[in-house]
């Protein structure tokens, strides 16, 4: 009987004890969720940073490509390209060099040239060409030089 007036004693301290227990244990949750959240954000951290990384290597590569890309370009339209020397001293100098002497052509082939394009651009006495002659003109050199 003395149990039973113990228990009608403290019996509101049974539930107390009880809620007790359960906000410990749900606090122990929540520090182990904290910690798996911690942990999971740190992760996402190092991938988001990861992922800049691998960006711009990524970035600095195609830059690279594109430079390498455009200077090969420029060789490639600068050996197609003609060289135009404008001055008499320019190209006598042009053609002293070893570069030059293999570009540069010798006043009798430039002659030889000039004979031939006076020679393709006379007048055409064809009667059943339907386009009229080209007109020469006498104070240019054939061929515009």
């Amino acid at each position: 009987m003395i149990r039973l007036a113990a228990l009608g004693r403290f019996w509101p301290l049974i539930p107390i004890l009880l809620l007790a227990v359960w906000g410990w244990r749900v606090d122990q949750l929540r520090a182990v969720h904290l910690l798996d959240l911690t942990k999971e954000r740190g992760d996402r951290r190092a991938e988001v940073a990861e992922s800049k990384r691998d960006a711009a290597s990524a970035e600095a590569a195609n830059a690279d490509r594109i430079a390498t890309a455009a200077e090969r370009y420029a060789a490639a339209m600068a050996d197609r390209l003609p060289i135009i020397l404008h001055s008499k001293d320019t190209v006598t100098r042009y053609a002293q060099t070893d570069a030059g002497r293999v570009v540069c052509r010798g006043p009798d082939r430039v002659r030889d040239i000039d004979t031939l394009d006076a020679a393709l651009f006379t007048p055409s006495r064809s009667a059943d060409s339907g386009l009229g002659a080209v007109r020469a003109d006498a104070t240019a050199s054939p061929a515009g030089r």
